[in-house]
């Protein structure tokens, strides 16, 4: 089967294609570990995770306490994408393209780094909000529309949920984008203390966070889950909750609200049972028969400390006496800092170029994310 060159004839070609890129927030944002290298394909390494710390009495005496046990646990990581994007030119197809063969194969080659880099992108924001602790806002309402109040209360939750203060961001669509760049305090060079905003579009740091834009956010659909309501009472800090009576479903990523708090599910049920809010649980006690109130269908912004999500990434691996590729080069797209893999394969009277790489997102701390409803 060959390539459907008609509209790229030398004759009829008279300029170069710019390839499209999209906004990428996620991929700067979040923390990346280099020791992920040496993990292969749905191998699984671990990453440790700190249990609370608490507190006694300090009693005098002849021997020093035995010291307290201390119940450590661990994130699972797993590199779960293996995935490429390929082309291939024949050596008459090479030949009836002439001099815009080098310029097709750079544009082809760009496009392969788009599709690989936006998967990553989505692949972040995916665990992102499936790992939210808690939201703000209101579903179908796009934030800052008149104010910048909304940066502050997420920074409330993760404030409240002991995050670290360096190292945030806050990812917002281009809506919420568009929002920020139309409000008076932001490009009066008065007030703003800059032109950047008015002159360049610029999003400056709000509250704390750093403001990226990220194509790849939306608004995931969510669980049918209605009349449910709060099986017993629920203390404070809990991340299971019983829920009773309803119906329909309640899904992982909904945001449900119990007791005018909201919070993000990372599992969900069917019926009635009990249902899972990521950490650090309820906010303040549930009393038994409060409303479980699954969310509508909403734009999940993300404010995230860097150490909240670890994006693993790698080249994909070659057998150690080589393969097939002829040609192998390492790219790195300016966009989001990712390195790639460029090989080169010839064949029978043909080309083929291959651009991967293997990566995968994960949570560690859902306490950092909290999600900005829109």
């Amino acid at each position: 089967m060959a390539n459907t060159l008609t509209n790229l004839i030398p004759t009829v070609v008279r300029g170069l294609d710019v390839v499209s890129r999209e906004m990428v927030g996620f991929i700067p944002s979040v923390n990346r570990d280099p020791s992920t290298d040496r993990v292969g394909k749905n191998q699984t390494i671990y990453s440790w995770k700190t249990p609370s710390a608490s507190l006694s009495d300090i009693t005098p005496g002849n021997v020093s306490p035995q010291g307290g046990d201390k119940a450590m646990t661990n994130v699972p990581i797993t590199i779960t994408n293996y995935k490429m994007s390929d082309f291939y030119f024949t050596g008459e197809e090479e030949k009836a393209l002439g001099e815009n063969y080098g310029n097709l194969t750079t544009d082809l080659v760009e496009q392969a780094i788009r599709a690989v880099i936006n998967q990553m992108e989505s692949d972040i924001f995916t665990a992102g909000y499936v790992g939210a602790s808690r939201a703000y806002g209101t579903a179908g309402t796009t934030p800052f529309a008149t104010t910048v109040g909304a940066s502050a209360q997420v920074k409330k939750i993760l404030d409240d949920n002991g995050a670290p203060p360096s190292g945030r961001s806050l990812i917002i669509d281009t809506s919420c984008g568009a929002n920020l760049r139309t409000l008076a305090q932001l490009t009066r060079v008065n007030e703003a203390g800059t032109n950047a905003t008015l002159r360049d579009g610029e999003l400056l740091n709000l509250n704390g966070f750093s403001i990226k834009e990220s194509i790849q956010i939306g608004a995931p659909a969510v669980g049918s889950g209605a009349s449910y309501v709060v099986n017993g009472a629920t203390a404070k800090g809990a991340t299971s909750v019983v829920v009773k009576t309803g119906s329909g479903t309640i899904l992982a990523g909904d945001v449900v609200t119990i007791g005018g708090n909201q919070y993000g599910v990372v599992t969900g049920v069917a019926a009635a049972g009990t249902i899972v809010i990521n950490a650090p649980g309820l906010v303040k006690a549930a009393a038994d028969g409060d409303t479980v109130t699954v969310n509508a269908a909403s734009t999940r912004n993300l404010g995230f400390s860097k150490n909240a999500i670890l994006l693993a990434t790698r080249l994909p691996a070659r057998p150690s006496g080589g393969d097939m590729a002829t040609d192998v080069a390492v790219v790195t797209d300016a966009r989001s800092g990712i390195s790639l893999e460029v090989s080169m394969y010839k064949q029978y009277r043909q080309v083929r170029y291959e651009i991967a790489a293997a990566w995968n997102a994960i949570v560690i701390k859902p306490e950092h994310i909290a999600a900005l409803l829109g």
